[in-house]
């Protein structure tokens, strides 16, 4: 039986070098982590060895295999982030949404992440929802940033404004 080159929508990398990486994003991005289910598929289809499969989803930061919330939280630890509170940005989101990095709440609206650089450092302190930056931030800030996301619920546009330079203004 003659195998296809495209078998289902993650394939289309199929007979090239370098596909998992970008199979094992896919796959995250449209289940949110990487299920056992799913790693199996892969295996399945592209006859990837299950144990590199894994090797490679265990090395690499941006692999979860764990169900995140509605709302991906990252919160920015880089050097400009780490002087200018991090720490305290951090411990605003604690206080709002009862988390701290690597969990997810309850009601799996929120997920929090301690992350290296999020690359916006003339906007430290900075933290991202799902693909939105606030910067400028402190703890009272953040805190309305979080309310804002959790009142919404949709999580667009939510917040003290979204884009670049949000959320610190007249926050002492």
């Amino acid at each position: 039986m003659a195998t296809r080159k495209y078998d289902f929508k993650y394939m289309q990398y199929r007979g090239q070098e370098g596909r998992l990486i970008p199979l094992l994003q896919q796959a995250q991005a449209e289940d949110g982590f990487l299920s056992r289910e799913r790693l199996e598929r892969i295996h399945e289809e592209t006859g990837v060895p299950l144990t590199q499969i894994y090797g490679v989803a265990t090395f690499y930061a941006q692999f979860r295999f764990t169900p995140v919330g509605k709302h991906l939280v990252k919160v920015c630890h880089g050097t400009a982030c780490h002087v200018s509170g991090a720490e305290d940005i951090s411990e605003g989101v604690r206080d709002e949404i009862g988390i701290g990095n690597g969990e997810t709440t309850a009601d799996r609206q929120f997920t929090v992440e301690k992350v290296s650089c999020l690359g916006c450092c003339s906007l430290a302190p900075v933290i991202m929802v799902g693909e939105t930056t606030h910067g400028n931030l402190t703890p009272v800030s953040v805190r309305k940033v979080l309310k804002g996301y959790a009142e919404a619920g949709t999580g667009t546009d939510a917040g003290s404004g979204t884009g670049t330079g949000a959320g610190g203004e007249g926050d002492a």
